[in-house]
C-alpha cells in the first residue's frame, strides 16, 4: 500500500530530520515599540544627562504627544524628541510669515511700509489672525516657499487655500528658524532679526505662556505660541522661544497634540520649559533664582481652519 505525503508533510519531516524545532503554537506578537526617548548632547560635562533626566521626568504621566527641540549656543547643548514629526502649526507660523515679509523686503532693498509694520505688530504681539491672513495673501505661496527654501526649512509645508494655521511644521525646522533669528546670517538682515525679536518680546501678557515658564530674570524672553483644536488629535498647543542675556543664548521649541484641553497642553509645555531653564541657567544666588512666571490665564487667537475641523 502506498502512502501519499503532502508537500507540507515532506517539509515538516525534513525539518524534524534536520533537528529544527517546530513551534506547536503561534509565536507571541512582538511587544509594542517603546515611545522615543529624549536625546541630549552637550560640551558641558554632565549637563546632557541632567537635561535628559529632568525633561523625561517632566513628561512622565503626561498624556498627549510631545516634540521638543532645545539648543544652547553657550554650551553647545542640544536636546531633541520627535524632531521630525509633523504638526499643524497654529499661530507659531506667524514668525515664519514675518520672517518671509522681511526676507522679501530685503531682496527688493526696501523698508516695510507703515501698513506692513502695523500688521506685523498685531500679528506677533496679539496673534491677530486677520493681520496674518492679509500678509499671507500679500506674500503668496511662491514667496513663502522661497523663504522656506532659503532658510533650509525643507519639511515645512504651507497650509493650502489660505489656511496658514494648517501649515505643517516640525521641531527641526522651527529650531532652524530660531537660529536664523538669533545669529548673524545671509538670509535675514541684522535689522530684520532685531525687529522679529523685539516683537516676540512684546507679546501681550495673556499670551506669554509656554516656553518662558521658569526662565530666570537674567535673560530676555522672546516667545510665540499657538493652539488649535481639531476633530482628530484634540488640541494642538505649541510654544517657541528664545532666551539671551547674562552670558546665555538658547532657544526652545515644544510642539504638542492629543491634549484633552488647551490648558493641559500649556502645563505640559511649561513643565518641560522649567526643566530646561533650571539646567541651562542654574540658580546660584537669590538674584538669579527669580524665575519667570507666565500668565495663569493663557489665551491665543484661534487661526481659521476648514469647517470640518
Amino acid at each position: 500500500m502506498t502512502h501519499r505525503i503532502s508537500r507540507h508533510g515532506r517539509v515538516l519531516a525534513a525539518a524534524l530530520g534536520a533537528g529544527v524545532l517546530i513551534p506547536t503554537v503561534a509565536a507571541a506578537a512582538p511587544a509594542a515599540a517603546a515611545p522615543p526617548a529624549v536625546s541630549c548632547t552637550s560640551d558641558k560635562a554632565g549637563l546632557a544627562t541632567k537635561l535628559q533626566k529632568d525633561i523625561t521626568a517632566a513628561l512622565a504621566n503626561r498624556k498627549g504627544t510631545v516634540a521638543i527641540g532645545v539648543y544652547d549656543r553657550t554650551t553647545n547643548t542640544k536636546c531633541t524628541l520627535r524632531a521630525t514629526s509633523a504638526y499643524d502649526s497654529a499661530s507659531v507660523v506667524k514668525v515664519t510669515v514675518l520672517a518671509t515679509l522681511l526676507w522679501d523686503a530685503k531682496k527688493h532693498n526696501r523698508y516695510l511700509t507703515d501698513r506692513e509694520t502695523t500688521l506685523a505688530k498685531a500679528m506677533i504681539t496679539k496673534s491677530d489672525n486677520s493681520a496674518t491672513s492679509t500678509l499671507w495673501k500679500q506674500l503668496g505661496l511662491t514667496k513663502i516657499k522661497g523663504f522656506l527654501s532659503a532658510a533650509g526649512m525643507t519639511k515645512t509645508v504651507p497650509g493650502a487655500n489660505g489656511y496658514w494655521g494648517l501649515t505643517q511644521i516640525n521641531v527641526t525646522d522651527e529650531q532652524k528658524l530660531l537660529k536664523l533669528i538669533t545669529a548673524k546670517n545671509a538670509v535675514l538682515s541684522d535689522n530684520s532679526r532685531a525687529y522679529i525679536l523685539k516683537l516676540m518680546n512684546q507679546v501681550i501678557s495673556s499670551q506669554r505662556w509656554g516656553t518662558p515658564a521658569g526662565a530666570p530674570s537674567t535673560v530676555t524672553v522672546h516667545v510665540k505660541n499657538g493652539w488649535l483644536q481639531r476633530s482628530t488629535h484634540g488640541w494642538r498647543v505649541h510654544s517657541v522661544g528664545t532666551f539671551n542675556g547674562g552670558g546665555h543664548d538658547y532657544m526652545m521649541t515644544v510642539l504638542t497634540w492629543d491634549n484633552s484641553t488647551m490648558d493641559y497642553g500649556v502645563t505640559t509645555i511649561q513643565n518641560v520649559a522649567k526643566a530646561v531653564h533650571k539646567n541651562l541657567v542654574p540658580a546660584t544666588s537669590s538674584a538669579t533664582a527669580q524665575r519667570y512666571t507666565p500668565t495663569s490665564t493663557p489665551s491665543e487667537a484661534f487661526p481659521a481652519v476648514p469647517p470640518q475641523g
